[in-house]
């Protein structure tokens, strides 16, 4: 059985526009090259009422963002992440030098929520990654009730 050359044209255009559709399911949501960090924190993660450290900004590749916090009282957290852009972000968070804990979250836009303990009072340092950069984030402390 032979077939006409347009049917051959016709599968061709089939299986073309079936392989673009599947990439495009499997990119991330949209781009954050010239994203308004500002306000995309205001509506993921609006700041609230006692706030003890907050940061948000744009992971450009995979090297760590490390901000440094003077002085944080010895206490419980709750430590509220997110991120956007699609994959995943880590936060680390040091107290004096001393790893206290690992926040992820998946870079869709929802916050993830870690309660942390801060031992004594002191420096705090959180760095913020991604491999699947590039990637904005947002990230707030708050002391638990």
């Amino acid at each position: 059985m032979a077939f006409h050359p347009s049917t051959w044209r016709r599968a061709a255009l089939l299986v073309i526009g079936a392989a673009t559709l599947a990439m495009t399911a499997c990119s991330s949501g949209g781009s954050v090259s010239n994203a308004d960090i500002p306000a995309w924190k205001a509506t993921t993660m609006p700041s609230s009422a006692g706030v003890v450290v907050e940061d948000s900004g744009k992971i450009a590749n995979r090297d760590p963002l490390v901000k440094n916090f003077a002085s944080v009282a010895a206490g419980s957290y709750v430590l509220t992440v997110a991120c956007d852009g699609g994959g995943k972000a880590f936060f680390d968070v040091s107290s004096g030098g001393t790893r206290i804990t690992e926040a992820g979250a998946a870079c869709n836009g929802s916050r993830e929520t870690s309660r942390i303990k801060i031992p004594s009072a002191g420096p705090l340092s959180i760095s913020a990654s991604s491999v699947d950069a590039p990637v904005i984030y947002a990230y707030q402390l708050v002391p638990a009730s």
